[in-house]
């Protein structure tokens, strides 16, 4: 479709493209109702919304989420729906928002439980981890400036919406990056599948913490690693190995990570 009012929604499968375009132009896409309204919750301003025929349903919940605003919605038969974003749209309607300027790394030193993501190239991972965050009381989440952006659709949509519940910001640089969270007063704890490593439960403190998480596959840099304060691990089933699982995914061990975390705090405020 040509049609110039539906432009920020082509072609939405296109990674490289949308990465570019969404960043340039400082939008993001939402995916159904309850993720768009989550969005205008947290205070992202709607510029559009687009609604395939079938989906037509979806208006009247949309209408009071949109009440407050003058956005467009354009309604389009379902196979121009289709041929514009590139798929089948599942969950409904799509929203166009604008995006708001990240908080400088420093404003979020005050929080006391953070991760720190590496280079993770994976939207529906780094989706999946914010919504890990949310769900066990992480304050703020930074990441390196080339790790996955947290707005972009696929990432909007495994967080089902929690990337708009925890500050976040992105460094500056790779190499110094970890010497500001230091200097607020952070423990670094580097996650690792290294059986040398501690076990993550013995390492918790009452300092502020600050988890690192690599990218999938390699995980931490080993400038990271050997900058964090402490590698840490987490014990895997003594048949493990003979399992073939030497490691965790990403997601997983974020989960369990941040689930330890949480318990630590829980722990000491009950004392």
């Amino acid at each position: 479709m040509k049609d110039p009012r539906l432009a920020d929604y082509a072609r939405l499968t296109d990674m490289e493209l949308r990465t570019s375009l969404e960043a340039e132009q400082g939008l993001f896409i939402a995916e159904g109702t309850m993720v768009i309204g989550r969005a205008v919750a947290a205070g992202y301003p709607v510029r559009s919304v687009l609604l395939a025929e079938r989906r037509l349903g979806d208006l009247a919940a949309l209408l009071p989420v949109l009440a407050a605003t003058s956005a467009p919605v354009y309604v389009v038969p379902d196979e121009a729906a289709e041929r514009l974003t590139g798929y089948r749209v599942h969950r409904g309607a799509l929203a166009c928002l604008h995006r708001k300027p990240l908080p400088e790394a420093a404003a979020l030193a005050a929080a006391r439980r953070v991760i720190v993501l590496e280079d993770l190239v994976d939207h529906a991972n780094v989706g999946a981890i914010f919504r890990c965050a949310a769900a066990l009381g992480v304050d703020a989440v930074f990441l390196s400036p080339r790790c996955a952006d947290p707005l972009y659709r696929r990432a909007v949509k495994v967080s089902m919406g929690a990337v708009f519940a925890i500050p976040y910001a992105r460094m500056a640089g790779w190499r110094d990056g970890l010497a500001g969270l230091r200097a607020a007063g952070f423990r670094l704890l580097a996650l690792t599948p290294d059986r040398a490593a501690a076990p993550i439960g013995a390492a918790m403190t009452g300092q502020r913490t600050a988890l690192l998480f690599g990218t999938e596959g390699d995980g931490l840099s080993s400038r990271w690693l050997h900058e964090a304060d402490q590698a840490v691990r987490i014990p895997m089933h003594p048949g493990a190995l003979a399992a073939g699982v030497d490691s965790l995914n990403v997601v997983a061990a974020a989960a369990i990570a941040c689930h330890v975390l949480a318990g630590a705090d829980q722990a000491r405020s009950a004392e």
